[in-house]
């Protein structure tokens, strides 16, 4: 329970962090939420299911109260802070901004840390070596230009410019160079001396003197599934997953898997041969771990053949239309020699997979032997380690694959169809799909059971002012310790912002629907303010885009450029008094920050319905029906709101904000779902044109 002398402290630092903030408005929403979250993490609901979903609109405060509401109590219980949140730009605004501030002010002494995937650090010995030998990984000759790049990557690590991380990159750094300089489990191992100083294993080390862990949901679901090889275990942590309303999405993706279904000899032939070479490169005591990898290949595409052998036929009857890029297996019912066949394929992949990693360790402790660098070793090496990914990939895909499904099914399953480009003569390679339709299991499983508390917090967790959807996707509808609690925003949304709707002639659906925009949003465009449309499809954005150009609009067209390229030109010339206008789709419905003059004018061409035709979306709506319920009601309708929500959510970001709503959706006139729709969003000003 929360003591008296716990809850002083809190009061007091609240105190203190209130003093510091230049300006400050007192927050009755916020004092709510630190309540709440301190009464929740400390047991005061209920001992041992200490779990809370709270929805704490714009302006709330909403960082700041569960700092205060978590970590007193997590430093005193000698618990660690994990937060996880779903975007960079959150990470980036805790680790330097509310962190720091909550640090120096709070009286309280603890150490953050900002907790990376691997692949998002540099390696600095393969740096080194790209610069003293760049044929080293490369098969053409080196460019100059990069040669000199590398050169001040280097220097400005010795001289402490750079973290060694490409977040903080000094310079601009493509993929295909990042990828041959990031850290790699089997290249960057600790255990050699010369690895001991690069930036991923000094972040790591910095994890066990830190109380307080920033992380993204992937890497924590990430961690979890795999039984906490970087984060302290579930029981010894208090969780704040902000953003949450992404958690459920995310855990689905992580429990999907895709493999290549054909074009697979390539690279199994292409191991073999290195698997005859790497009996010259180990010693003979390496050569029974280097045959029984040989006889796990083997059996893996003699349990493929059969698979390869029966595509074309299939394939021929289930892509009809040569633009089909997709097929779903109804009921995620596969054919029966492919369901016979599971269960020898992930066995051997993952034999497969395991034999690869015993040869690479091998292989890595005589490199470390070296004094000079094999080039041939090193393409050895990569060989392995691109093999072990393709078994890993293949067992992964396989045992899903296996399980066996009834209707309604639990999984999603399809094949993808896609053209390889880069070959003669042009070649279409297979790829195929597993996921769960839902995490919610393995989220009770691996969270929400074993931890400590759990705090998930969003702008948007509710659907149509209910918590019930958001509790089915994460698992949590019998948990008898879960608190639920709406906090509204402080903004006065009734004087701030009107939404306007706009009288259409046709509805989204109507193929008339696209020239029925071009010839509405130029009345809506006219000011010289900051505007953003949003649309729910890429082509219609390009086509509407296409034509207001002939018009003599001059627009920022997302994809045109990089995402913070056209936000600064934005800003730009809105600062410059000009007017300024930004196209985008779905991604800029979310974590869009355009405060004051930036933003004025935002308009939502139609209701963010997710794509119909989508596997996911497909087979969902299948399981629902299988189950005699209305899948548009109990999982469009909902989604779809919670979206809308979000997309609102760009207008207003400061208390002293002001602006306008146009949604070109008559829908929300038209159809029964419309009014609940309308009235789930802030109470802003209506005005209706019907």
């Amino acid at each position: 329970m929360l003591s008296d002398a716990s809850k002083q402290q809190i009061r007091t630092i609240h105190q203190r962090l209130k003093s510091q903030l230049p300006g400050y408005q007192p927050r009755p929403a916020q004092n709510k939420l630190i309540a709440e979250i301190a009464s929740i993490v400390a047991g005061n609901y209920h001992r041992h299911d200490r779990i809370g979903l709270i929805e704490a609109g714009t302006g709330t405060g909403k960082s700041l109260a569960y700092l205060l509401g978590t970590l007193p109590y997590a430093l005193s219980q000698k618990k660690t802070l994990v937060i996880a949140t779903a975007t960079v730009a959150l990470q980036e605004q805790l680790v330097h901004k509310d962190l720091p501030f909550f640090r120096q002010h709070s009286g309280l002494e603890f150490d953050f840390t900002l907790v990376k995937g691997r692949q998002r650090y540099a390696c600095i010995e393969r740096l080194q070596q790209l610069i003293q030998q760049p044929m080293l990984f490369a098969t053409t000759e080196p460019d100059p230009q990069q040669q000199q790049l590398l050169q001040r990557l280097l220097t400005a690590w010795q001289e402490r410019r750079w973290l060694g991380d490409r977040d903080s990159l000094p310079e601009v750094v493509n993929d295909a160079l990042w990828y041959s300089l990031q850290a790699d489990a089997h290249y960057c191992s600790k255990t050699q001396r010369r690895h001991r100083h690069c930036p991923f294993h000094l972040s790591r080390a910095e994890i066990s003197d830190s109380q307080v862990l920033v992380v993204n949901h992937s890497l924590l679901l990430s961690d979890l599934l795999s039984g906490g090889a970087v984060l302290p275990q579930p029981e010894d942590c208090i969780y704040v997953i902000d953003e949450a309303h992404h958690l459920a999405n995310c855990g689905r993706e992580l429990l999907s898997a895709s493999a290549q279904l054909s074009e697979n000899v390539s690279w199994v032939e292409k191991l073999r041969k290195s698997l005859q070479l790497l009996q010259s490169v180990l010693p003979d005591t390496s050569l029974r771990d280097i045959l029984k990898l040989d006889d796990a290949v083997s059996d893996f595409y003699a349990a493929l053949k059969p698979v390869e052998r029966s595509l074309p036929d299939y394939t021929a009857r289930w892509f009809l239309d040569k633009n089909q890029l997709e097929y779903r297996f109804k009921h995620a019912a596969l054919p029966k020699l492919w369901q016979q066949q599971a269960e020898p394929l992930w066995q051997s992949a993952q034999k497969a997979a395991t034999g690869c990693e015993k040869c690479l360790a091998e292989l890595q402790l005589k490199l470390a032997e070296q004094s000079k660098p094999i080039k041939s070793w090193y393409s050895l090496l990569q060989d392995l380690a691109y093999a072990r990914q393709r078994f890993e990939q293949q067992q992964t895909l396989w045992q899903l694959l296996h399980q066996e499904q009834r209707e309604p099914a639990w999984q999603a399953r399809w094949l993808s169809k896609e053209h390889n480009e880069t070959k003669e003569p042009i070649r279409t390679q297979l790829q195929m799909h597993a996921s769960p339709l839902s995490a919610s299991l393995q989220l009770e499983s691996i969270l929400f059971s074993k931890a400590y508390a759990v705090i998930l917090c969003s702008a948007t967790l509710t659907a149509l002012n209910s918590f019930e959807y958001t509790k089915r996707e994460l698992g949590l509808t019998d948990h008898p310790g879960l608190q639920s609690l709406q906090v509204d925003s402080p903004f006065a949304y009734h004087k701030q912002a009107e939404i306007l709707l706009p009288k259409t002639r046709c509805e989204p659906t109507d193929p008339a629907f696209t020239d029925e925009l071009t010839r509405l949003l130029p009345s809506y465009l006219q000011h010289n303010e900051g505007s953003l449309v949003l649309f729910a499809s890429y082509w219609q954005m390009q086509q509407v885009a296409s034509a207001l150009r002939t018009q003599g609009f001059s627009l920022l067209v997302q994809g045109e450029a990089s995402r913070q390229a056209l936000l600064q030109l934005h800003a730009q010339q809105v600062n410059g008094g000009q007017r300024s206008i930004l196209f985008g789709t779905q991604s800029f419905s979310e974590g869009l920050d355009l405060p004051g003059k930036l933003l004025t004018n935002l308009i939502i061409t139609k209701l963010p319905f997710a794509v119909p035709t989508s596997p996911i979306e497909e087979a969902l709506s299948e399981a629902i029906s299988a189950r005699g319920g209305n899948a548009f009601l109990q999982l469009s309708i909902p989604a779809t709101a919670k979206k809308l929500v979000q997309s609102c959510g760009r207008l207003l970001r400061q208390e002293q904000d002001q602006g306008r709503i146009v949604i070109l959706d008559r829908r929300l006139v038209s159809k029964t779902y419309g009014k609940a729709m309308l009235d789930a969003l802030p109470p802003f000003r209506r005005s209706i044109e019907y």
